[in-house]
């Protein structure tokens, strides 16, 4: 009469480590899936945001034809928010946070060479990251992308 009554309930170990094993290969195949699409989103927004400098210069250009260059002043890096004292303020309130932009946006650059450069350090150039990116007059990307 000294019997153990035993449940049962549950799963065996060998349950366990099935499921877990599968629950891993998904995870390996979904982890790099999620990384590539989030660098095609930062690379897209760069672009993006290049094309909208670019624009903003060409207009103030061609409201100020005595000038030659703009420079794009008060930026903040970590708002994004370009100043009201920048001449492209009028044409382009914000930018993604984080970027470096270097170079005078010259409009008489020759076709083809670079008016500014941009980067951002999420986003890959050449398999680069943070590595910058040329862009011409009309906002096109100069250096490839990835």
């Amino acid at each position: 009469m000294n019997q153990s009554i035993r449940s049962k309930k549950g799963f065996t170990l060998v349950e366990i480590m099935i499921v877990v094993v599968i629950i891993g290969l998904l995870a390996a195949m979904a982890i790099p899936a999620f990384q590539k699409v989030r660098q095609n989103a930062f690379t897209k927004a760069m672009v993006n945001d290049a094309r909208q400098i670019a624009a903003g210069c060409q207009q103030y250009l061609m409201e100020n034809p005595s000038l030659q260059t703009v420079v794009l002043t008060g930026y903040d890096t970590t708002t994004g928010i370009i100043a009201n004292t920048s001449p492209l303020a009028p044409y382009v309130k914000t930018l993604a946070k984080g970027y470096t932009i270097t170079g005078p946006y010259d409009g008489t650059v020759a076709q083809g060479t670079a008016a500014f450069t941009i980067a951002h350090p999420q986003v890959k150039v050449g398999g680069t990251l943070g590595a910058a990116c040329s862009i011409d007059t009309e906002g096109h990307a100069i250096s490839a992308m990835p």
